[in-house]
């Protein structure tokens, strides 16, 4: 053919089989919870959005907010509009985490994900179940290995607790996540959850994601916590500010309350 024109009018694009395409988001936020003991303050833990699927396949399984690609908009504006859809949580931004295409990981064909992890920033955010979820709830989150290496996650919200069981193949410098117990949750979702976890703790590791935790202004040991609280660590306090010093600036301003010396707060630089 003599040009490109040519070609385009004698394309089938139906001649080629094609996938259908998704998006998931792996949402997290630092949420409080209650300390066994009555006598010390709540605890900050990692908190996952999950939804509750309304309709087959996986009825009544939890799930990542999702779903599919419509004609005319990005991967990216699927992934926000489908999470505001289902939970009525709209994150700020989010970050690729990568493309899930294991032939068999969606029994209704075809399909491929495309993963996105997030940042939801607030103590108080209510999330409402619709479009076609029927419940939407944050689950306090617990990654580990085992003896056996395994990566074991696990996901609470009152009575309700999914423990899936992974192993972990490195390629190309990453993890991959391969099921081993999926634990209750839907599709590929854990090893979804269980990447979008290492892809936010590796970000963690410069800080950088880990003001989209923060409000603007803060107290050093609270940027502490939520550190901690995300990379699941203990950290001496003067070695914390000597890892931030030059991450963060002081204000003027202190907080105060509760019986205890005022504490300066600052922000990022």
């Amino acid at each position: 053919m003599d040009s490109e024109k040519e070609f385009l009018s004698s394309y089938k694009q139906d001649d080629y089989e094609r996938p259908s395409v998704t998006s998931d988001v792996a949402a997290f936020r630092i949420g409080s919870v209650e300390n066994e003991s009555y006598r010390r303050d709540p605890e900050n833990a990692l908190m996952l959005l999950l939804i509750k699927r309304g309709g087959h396949p996986y009825k009544d399984m939890w799930a990542l907010p999702g779903g599919f690609l419509q004609k005319g908009e990005t991967i990216e504006e699927c992934a926000l509009r489908e999470t505001q859809e289902e939970t009525s949580v709209q994150p700020a931004a989010i970050m690729p985490v990568g493309v899930f295409s294991t032939p068999d990981r969606d029994p209704r064909g075809w399909i491929i994900s495309c993963a996105y992890v997030s940042v939801i920033c607030g103590e108080k955010i209510d999330q409402k179940a619709a479009d076609d979820a029927s419940d939407a709830q944050w689950f306090k989150v617990g990654f580990s290995k085992n003896d056996e290496e395994e990566y074991i996650l696990t996901l609470t919200h009152e009575d309700v607790t999914l423990k899936a069981v992974l192993s972990a193949d490195k390629s190309f410098g990453c993890n991959k996540y391969r099921i081993i117990e999926s634990g209750g949750l839907a599709f590929d979702h854990a090893s979804i959850i269980a990447s979008a976890l290492t892809a936010l703790r590796a970000e963690a590791k410069h800080y950088e994601a880990i003001f989209d935790f923060m409000p603007e202004k803060f107290t050093l040991s609270y940027f502490q916590s939520v550190y901690e609280t995300i990379m699941d660590v203990s950290v001496l306090p003067p070695n914390f500010r000597r890892m931030v010093g030059d991450k963060v600036i002081e204000t003027e301003e202190f907080v105060r309350g509760g019986g205890h010396r005022p504490a300066k707060l600052y922000k990022r630089r």
